[in-house]
Order: structure tokens, then sequence, then C-alpha cells
């Protein structure tokens, strides 16, 4: 049976529709899920044939670019520069232990060798797969390797446009063929889950286009959650399914993400859905404003920000995934670089107090969070403390032993008492960034 033949079996299987049903993970499944936690930061990489325009990667629903005219980037895309070694090593300097990177994103261009589409990189002048590249840099290099899919599309006709809540102005008339659709993303997945070795994780986007605008309306159309999730589970069980749809997780689900913000947070307006109890967390963020390469961004945060957002994030049991948008060319900014390798100087010295553990030991305080490992809690001091210098720790039933700034045997004076755990400073020097107190516990 040929390599073709097998792949369109898999698929045909694939379209039957099983009966909606409680997930059960693997074992396996279960321990990748305890990997990604430990992981705490990753490496999102936001990048598509739009990043020739310089104006983010929305910029075909933003001008309401039609198709015809779109697929004329195809020629123009040619990331002659393009080095998976040197992007994996950027993330690995940086101390992050994953990518997550845009395959497909909202204009329907794809990554990688797919039989299912012509609009892919291998009929641009570079014409070589990005997907197989990277794959094999991320396995090589020890990194976890995730592909972001986006479930919207805003360039073929099959995908129910009519309903959608974006793409209307890109000049498609004919009418949307739903079940071809589900059909064309069942196909791609395969691809991806059978011809590039271990996937860590699929990480979907867009289910929130066919959502009423409070999003609290059933969507407009059957997504075949069951099904693309059973399909996903079943070619790769360790496979971690993460959906940005903004809602409460769905069954098949193996971690819960969070779009530019903390976990039950809603400053975006994304937010303030129901963190799940049970799931791993992931909160995603950009260095500037934009996903994609945007030429007039120069919106960038500085390194101390990125920090107290992974520490915050950690503090309340949640990875880091940290955005950013290559250029046309297949480089990465200077000043995404230079920022992730000055937050990668930081784990280096202080990672004890962020991989490996968990948050959630106490509510966020005005100073800072608690991170913990084994018997260990770090206290991260990254916001103001008062005058006196004294902390409050609001009491738990955890007893503490010892307490010490981090990194050094310099022991700091603390009091147990039945409110609160407080701790003295005076006498302390504070880094800038952030100030750690490692506790011991009994």
């Amino acid at each position: 049976m040929t390599k073709k033949l097998i792949l369109s079996v898999i698929v045909l299987i694939s379209t039957i529709t099983f009966q909606a049903q409680t997930y059960t993970p693997t074992k396996e499944n279960l321990e990748a899920r305890a990997l990604f936690q430990d992981m705490k930061l990753g490496m999102f990489v936001t990048w598509g044939v739009s990043s020739v325009l310089g104006n983010g990667e929305w910029v075909m629903h933003n001008r309401n670019i039609g198709v015809k005219e779109y697929s004329k980037l195809i020629d123009f895309h040619n990331p002659q520069n393009f080095d998976a070694k040197k992007w994996v090593a950027t993330a690995k300097s940086g101390g992050m232990k994953y990518i997550t990177f845009v395959t497909r994103h909202h204009d329907s261009f794809s990554y990688w060798d797919t039989k299912e589409s012509d609009w892919n990189i291998m009929k641009t002048p570079y014409g070589k797969d990005i997907v197989k590249q990277l794959a094999e840099e991320c396995h090589k290099q020890g990194i976890k390797f995730f592909c972001y899919y986006s479930l919207l599309d805003w360039y073929r006709s099959d995908y129910q446009y009519e309903t959608g809540n974006t793409g209307r102005g890109t000049g498609r008339t004919q009418k949307s063929d739903w079940e071809s659709y589900i059909r064309f993303m069942k196909a791609q997945l395969t691809e991806l889950l059978t011809n590039y070795g271990e996937i860590d994780g699929i990480w979907f986007d867009g289910y929130w286009d066919q959502l009423g605008k409070d999003k609290t309306q059933p969507a407009k159309v059957d997504w075949h959650c069951d099904e693309i999730y059973k399909l996903i589970h079943s070619l790769q069980p360790k496979c971690l399914i993460g959906n940005n749809h903004h809602l409460a997780t769905l069954p098949g689900e193996d971690f819960q993400t969070f779009e530019k913000d903390l976990p039950g947070k809603n400053t975006s307006g994304f937010g303030g859905l129901s963190v799940s109890n049970e799931l791993p967390l992931e909160t995603c963020e950009t260095i500037n404003k934009s996903w994609g390469f945007d030429i007039a961004d120069k919106n960038y945060k500085s390194t101390k920000a990125l920090i107290h957002y992974v520490v915050t994030a950690a503090g309340m049991n949640a990875n880091f995934l940290l955005n950013v948008g290559p250029m046309p060319d297949g480089n990465i900014q200077p000043e995404f670089e230079s920022r992730i390798a000055e937050l990668g100087d930081w784990m280096k010295k202080n990672g004890e107090s962020i991989y490996g553990t968990r948050g959630n030991v106490i509510p966020t305080q005005d100073w800072g969070v608690i991170t913990t490992k084994e018997k260990k809690w770090y206290a991260h001091i990254i916001q103001t403390i008062p005058i006196n210098k004294i902390i409050l720790i609001p009491n738990t039933k955890a007893k503490i032993k010892k307490c010490f700034l981090f990194g050094t045997n310099k022991s700091l004076k603390f009091t147990q008492g039945k409110q609160f755990i407080s701790i003295d400073l005076n006498g302390i020097t504070l880094d800038e960034v952030d100030t750690i107190i490692e506790l011991q516990l009994k």
C-alpha cells in the first residue's frame, strides 16, 4: 500500500461521525501534560505570507483583500534567510523548552508540503518545507514542537464564511461546503501528525469565528471537535490539544490557553473564562503589539516586563508562551532576539524558581507571587513592598524551617504567626527586577 493510499484511508476513517464521549487520556498523555507544566516557557512563532505586507497577520481581513489579489503574495514570499537551527538556538538561549509554530494561519497559507492545497510554501520561490526543517531541528536540539493550526479560513470557499465573524470581505461568492472543509482540515492534520515525527501538541485557533458576539451562544456550525480530537489522539496519543476558543475547556483538550491575559483575567477582552483546576495552563503574549510582522510596530515590551510576565504566570500555575513574528526573509527581528537572550540570561540564574514549579499556593499579593517545588517555596517580589520592608504571606498549614535570599546563604528573619508569615527584608538590597526569597518547609 502506498503512503498516499495509507493517508487516504486514515482520512476516510476519520470522517466517520463518532458519538460524543468522555475523553480518557492515556498514561503517556498524562505524562506529557506534567512535562508541559514543568517546561514553563516557550516560543510562539507567528509567520505567514502576510509578512510580505509588513502589517500584521490580520492584514487580509483588516484591508478586505480579495483572495485573487492576496494570492499574488505567494510569488513574493521568499524566506531565503530562514535558518531552523538558528531559530531553535534562539529559543534555547531564551530558556524556552518548546516552540509553537504557526503552520497555517487564518489566511490558509500552509508552511509544509501539503497535498491538500496549492496555497503553500512549496509553491513559493523558496520551495522548501519549513515544518519539516523546524520539526527536525527541534527534535535534534531537544525542544518540544507544537503546531498552531487555524480552524477558520479567509481564503477557501468551502469554509462557511457566510456565518463567520471575520473574513467577509475577501471576495468569495461560491456557496460554502462545510463537510468538505472538515475533511480538508482532517487531511491536513493527518499530514502533520504522520509525516514529521513526534508532534508534542496541536494549538487550535479560530473557533471563536463562528460564535455569537457575546460568546455565550453555541457555535453556528458543528466544528466536529470530537472527531478531530479523536483523530489527533489516535495518531499520536501523547500529543496535547489546546484550543484558543476563549471558552471553558471542551472534552478532549489537554491544556487551557489564555490569549494576552493571565488565567482568569480579562484585560484583553478575550478572557474572563473559568480556569480549569485539572488541566495545565498557558498564557501567550507578544513582545510588541503585533503577532505577525508589522514593520511600523515599535511598541516593544521591556525585558523586565517580560520577566514579570513569566514569574506571574508561573505563580498562577501557567506556562508563558512568548511570541515572535519573523520578517518575510526568515530572520527574527533583532529587537526580539535581544530580549529573548536577556530573558534567557535571567532564567539561567533564576530558573530553579520557575522550571518544574507549581503555582496557586496563595493568591497573587501586592508584592508578587509564590512558586513551589517539592519542599521549597519561592517568593518573587516584583511589585512595591511596604515602607517597613516587611512582606506578609497569608498563613497556610505549611511550616517554615528556613528562609534566605535565593542564590545566597544569607538568612532572613521571619515570623510564623496564625494569620501571616512575615519576612523582614531590612538590610537587604532589593533586585530591581525580582527579589527571590527561598523558604524551606519542614
